[in-house]
């Protein structure tokens, strides 16, 4: 019996695990790759990061027999020895010696002679096994220049060690606030976020309390109203109001992204709000209207306590559009204040280089969210589920 509904399941579940793959899979991907060294990036994709470093089995092929696997095992010609290998830095210079006799014997003996791709791989993993190239299989020097904008032909960490950064870098903290970096777009995204998720969640609040508890003319058309208001497109609104902001100076600011969301998140919040302010209990109000409670000490004491889930549900939708949002920001602030969706694609200049600063820039975007809606997970399906039934 139990086997017929493990079975009768399994379709069910092959589909869903299946489905969680696919989107956990480039997601795994895009972690590793955040981490590994930008070279490690360019020559090899994530899959191998615990493989062998590229050059290793032509080195055994043709090198490792008299040199050895460390490379010191002919101290006159030491692989391990950076000055050395420093005299052999392209393929071509490699092979010239490689074809040379040494005591009127072939260099290679009986072996084979590389090419010139397995030459150019041999001198990657010896400028590797000297030292020249630093071999780390995991790295954060991809989040860290993610973090400070840096455009260097190296890492942010190397040259601030040997003092050849930019000039407009201080090798401290203060380099956290980039304009170029996602630092400084993390804190813009926040400016932007917080008060365009309190805001519409404060006054639906009020609002969801009027059209549940208080009996007032034309409550229900209103309310019919505000729900039909849901149905019209944001990017309709987008020149009207620019214009509209222009004349008040308010584009560029963040004021002015504030009222934008605010107005945009109200209709929705106000709905859900309702919703749920409506399915609470009536005996709970009608016994502290009776002791004496007016309808703001009704609202504190009652409503706002009793409404926490549905709070909670709305914080994460509200907060998680305006983060992941990229068209309004780039409409009302542009390049001014840059958040994090308008910073990321900076990351790659107009010439494709810094491409690799996307997967940490990914990250630190998501970051965030991640611990918002984990933090607040418990309370979102009885928000939703409670907002949705009665009302």
């Amino acid at each position: 019996m139990k086997l017929k509904k493990w079975l009768a399941k399994f379709p069910v579940h092959f589909v869903l695990i299946a489905l969680c793959l696919l989107w956990l899979l480039p997601t795994f991907g895009l972690l590793i790759t955040s981490f590994r060294p930008v070279q490690d990036i360019n020559e090899s994709g994530w899959w191998t990061v615990l493989s062998k470093s590229k050059g290793y089995e032509e080195y055994q092929e043709s090198c490792a027999v008299c040199h050895g696997d460390d490379g010191s095992a002919i101290p006159q010609a030491d692989l391990s020895n950076p000055d050395l290998v420093q005299k052999y830095p392209r393929s071509f210079a490699l092979l010239a010696v490689l074809e040379k006799e040494i005591n009127s014997q072939p260099h290679m003996g009986d072996l084979p002679l590389p090419n010139g791709q397995q030459a150019a791989d041999i001198v990657s993993y010896v400028r590797r096994l000297s030292g020249i190239d630093k071999s780390t299989t995991f790295t954060l020097s991809n989040y860290i220049d993610a973090l400070t904008g840096y455009r260097g032909k190296r890492t942010y960490t190397d040259d601030c060690a040997d003092g050849s950064q930019s000039l407009d870098l201080f090798c401290d903290y203060r380099d956290l606030v980039n304009p170029r970096g996602m630092g400084r777009a993390f804190l813009n995204s926040l400016m932007v976020a917080i008060p365009s998720t309190i805001l519409p969640i404060l006054f639906a609040a009020f609002a969801a309390y009027a059209f549940s508890w208080m009996e007032f003319r034309g409550r229900q058309w209103l309310f019919a109203l505000l729900v039909g208001l849901q149905v019209v497109p944001l990017q309709m609104t987008l020149i009207p109001i620019s214009r509209f902001y222009s004349g008040l100076g308010l584009n560029g600011t963040f004021l002015g992204i504030w009222l934008f969301h605010t107005g945009f998140g109200l209709p929705y919040a106000i709905y859900l709000m309702r919703n749920f302010l409506g399915s609470l209990p009536r005996e709970v109000f009608e016994s502290a209207y009776l002791d004496g409670a007016n309808h703001w000490t009704a609202f504190i004491k009652l409503a706002i306590p009793l409404s926490v889930p549905a709070l909670a549900s709305l914080a994460i939708f509200q907060f998680l559009w305006i983060w992941n949002d990229l068209l309004v920001a780039l409409v009302f602030l542009g390049g001014r204040h840059p958040v994090m969706t308008y910073q990321i694609g900076n990351m790659v200049t107009s010439l494709g280089s810094g491409w690799h600063l996307l997967t940490a820039a990914a990250f630190i975007s998501m970051a965030l969210p991640l611990i918002i809606f984990f933090a607040l997970q418990r309370y979102f399906v009885s928000g939703l589920l409670s907002g949705s039934v009665k009302g």
